[in-house]
């Protein structure tokens, strides 16, 4: 006797649950190895699923990615805030950063999607792009108060977020607590001072973007083209 639709209902919903599960821890692993960039063939083949039954699940990488890191990015946006609320505007800004180096080693993809939020922060749009703003409001109140050096710019934080990841990357194992010195010696070198000599010119945010594209790329260990839809 043939199944009717009302008992293969729960099964059905069961199977897309698991895939869409299985397609999120893929895509937190994929792109923590290779950069949110990476292309969406290889997160289908890592949850054993085809190509279309990701983009049922996910109708485009943006999706994918808001989900992948729904809860690292609420923790990366609360972390603003609370920078926001310190009464010391040092303390939340060195906060700040320190809670982005944790958040970073928690979650390789979640550094990936960091370094690429900053220089698209000015287009882009949603969790990030409230995020980047927020960030540069908590730069502005520091400089403003005089505790953060006036020539720091919010591309610094990318850019740490790079040294950050090959330190975390190298002593994970071994040593997954050294990235909180390099923390510490950037914020001491944030702080102003007499006698410090002035920063080099600040990156430039759209040659940025590019050096993290190629990064991306180099991760992949391939220049790859991104299909962000189903191919015919």
């Amino acid at each position: 006797m043939p199944t009717s639709p009302d008992c293969e209902s729960p099964r059905l919903r069961a199977d897309a649950e698991l895939n869409r599960s299985r397609i999120l821890a893929a895509a937190q692993e994929v792109f923590g190895e290779q950069g949110v960039s990476a292309p969406l063939t290889d997160v289908a083949n890592r949850a054993g699923v085809g190509i279309a039954t990701l983009y049922r699940r996910f109708p485009d990488r943006a999706a994918l990615i808001a989900e992948a890191f729904e809860d690292a990015l609420a923790r990366y946006d609360a972390s603003a805030d609370e920078a926001l609320a310190a009464a010391d505007a040092w303390v939340g800004f060195a906060g700040l950063v320190e809670r982005m180096g944790g958040l970073q080693a928690e979650n390789r993809g979640f550094a990936h999607l960091i370094q690429s939020s900053f220089p698209l922060g000015r287009t882009g749009a949603g969790a990030r792009e409230r995020g980047y703003r927020k960030v540069v409001e908590v730069i502005d109140r520091a400089k403003a108060a005089g505790v953060l050096r006036a020539d720091f710019s919010p591309e610094d934080l990318p850019i740490l977020s790079f040294a950050l990841a090959g330190i975390i990357d190298t002593t994970r194992d071994d040593l997954p607590d050294a990235w909180r010195r390099h923390v510490a010696l950037f914020l001491d070198a944030c702080r102003p001072g007499t006698g410090r000599s002035a920063l080099p010119p600040v990156p430039d945010p759209i040659h940025l973007q590019r050096a993290m594209l190629r990064s991306g790329r180099r991760r992949q260990g391939r220049t790859a083209k991104d299909a962000d839809g189903p191919t015919s």
